[in-house]
């Protein structure tokens, strides 16, 4: 009996040691996709079948920024962004208090989203990137086209103000105090955050600079 119970022992300790072997294998599987990378593949594969449908079919090498711009106009009948019309009463308004029989569009937002996947799906796919029809200049300007029109429509801009942080340290106000300048008139032309940083400098009186002027 004990010769039989030292014999399983082994086996029971090749099977523990066979338990991390195969979870590490488990482990070697390909991890799936990103939300970013799902969207990716199927956009690209969107692309081709319109590329396959288009009358008459295109090819990929033949693709240029016309067919891109064709593409994106093609998307607009599957939106869901109001877009005023000019002669619409609701035209700039924001937030229109009844409907109206304006176009559904595919907004600026996800169009410009949507060129920057495919973009990159192009090269990945083996496409040189000096003829990405998805960087070409005329979709760049339709881009910029449609996020301006939109915000007139929509009365939404799609510009950011941008905020300069302030760079004025201390020991630069107390030579521009030396100098005769005055640190408030400087940053109030520092667009975005004059107030911020006309604030920040109130601390150095004006008084001292007249003094060392007069020295």
């Amino acid at each position: 009996m004990e010769s039989a119970s030292s014999r399983d022992a082994p086996d029971s300790n090749r099977t523990t040691q066979l338990q991390p072997q195969l979870q590490e294998g488990e482990s070697s599987a390909p991890a799936p996709l990103s939300r970013y990378e799902s969207q990716k593949r199927r956009d690209w594969n969107t692309f081709l079948q319109y590329l396959r449908n288009h009358k008459p079919p295109l090819t990929l090498a033949r693709c240029s920024g016309a067919h891109v711009i064709e593409f994106l106009k093609y998307l607009d009948q599957f939106g869901k962004t109001k877009v005023h019309i000019t002669g619409c009463p609701y035209f700039g308004h924001p937030n229109p208090p009844a409907p109206c029989a304006c176009p559904l569009k595919q907004a600026w937002g996800s169009l410009d989203a949507l060129i920057g996947r495919l973009r990159a799906a192009y090269e990945e796919n083996g496409g040189r990137p000096e003829s990405n029809p998805f960087g070409a200049k005329a979709v760049r300007i339709y881009l910029r086209e449609v996020r301006e029109g939109q915000a007139k429509a929509r009365g939404i801009p799609y510009e950011k103000k941008k905020r300069k942080r302030p760079t004025v340290t201390a020991g630069n106000v107390s030579v521009a105090g030396s100098q005769g300048v005055d640190p408030s008139g400087t940053s109030g032309g520092v667009g975005g955050g004059g107030e911020d940083i006309s604030g920040g400098s109130g601390s150095a009186p004006p008084p001292a600079t007249a003094t060392t002027n007069s020295v």
